[in-house]
């Protein structure tokens, strides 16, 4: 098996303790427990509700027990091969998988279930409206589905708090109400945008200020 990191984009954030739950506490408390022989489980939920920052947190953990993970995803190249060491097996972005990944990604379930390895999953829509072959999609609802929400207006401003804290970066609201008001909220997107303003900040040894914010970007074509 390929084992490969998730493109989480903020790999070293991705864990349990920097994922803010809010209203997502069940699936977080889930994936905490899951062990060997747990039911399938899929999570879906919009852009920045944390389905990938999820997935990671869980390789994460299991990666520091000393297990084996295997994870894959739309943009992962084939050949996809089940590895008899593998103990957990995720898989990413499941609205976007071609069909010769379907293909592959059913086998790696009908293995991953015959050895009686955990599989969890993530996509944008529930099983039910996923477009993908009929048998993985029905799999796929076997076992624990989440619907994951989008952290509200106060739970998102304390996820960058905290991430502009871990920076040593004085945020102010300002630049707090900038980034909310003109920017989707997809943490993701957000805590990404936060680092290269850090970054945009020291090179031109400035504080972060809204008047900065706006020349990275215009710099930036955004």
């Amino acid at each position: 098996m390929r084992q490969i990191p998730l493109a989480m984009g903020l790999a070293p954030a991705c864990s349990f303790e920097t994922y803010l739950a809010g209203p997502n506490r069940a699936a977080l408390e889930h994936l905490r427990q899951l062990g060997p022989r747990s039911a399938p489980t899929y999570l879906w939920g919009p852009a920045g509700s944390g389905k990938t920052h999820l997935l990671g947190a869980l390789a994460g953990a299991w990666q520091v027990a000393g297990e084996r993970v295997g994870a894959f995803g739309a943009t992962l190249p084939l050949p996809w091969t089940y590895d008899d060491g593998c103990k957990l097996i995720l898989l990413d972005d499941c609205e976007q998988l071609d069909a010769p990944r379907q293909q592959a990604a059913f086998a790696l379930f009908v293995e991953a279930t015959a050895q009686g390895v955990p599989w969890v999953a993530a996509g944008s829509v529930p099983p039910v409206d996923l477009p993908l072959r009929d048998d993985l999609r029905s799999r796929l609802a076997w076992g624990v589905v989440f619907a994951l929400q989008p952290l509200s207006e106060a739970d998102a401003r304390a996820v960058l708090r905290r991430a502009a804290d871990a920076r040593g970066i004085f945020l102010s609201d300002e630049v707090m109400d900038y980034l909310l008001t003109r920017f989707a909220r997809d943490l993701a997107h957000l805590t990404a945008l936060l680092e290269r303003l850090d970054e945009f900040a020291l090179a031109n040894q400035r504080a972060v200020t809204v008047p900065l914010l706006r020349r990275m970007l215009a710099e930036e074509g955004v």
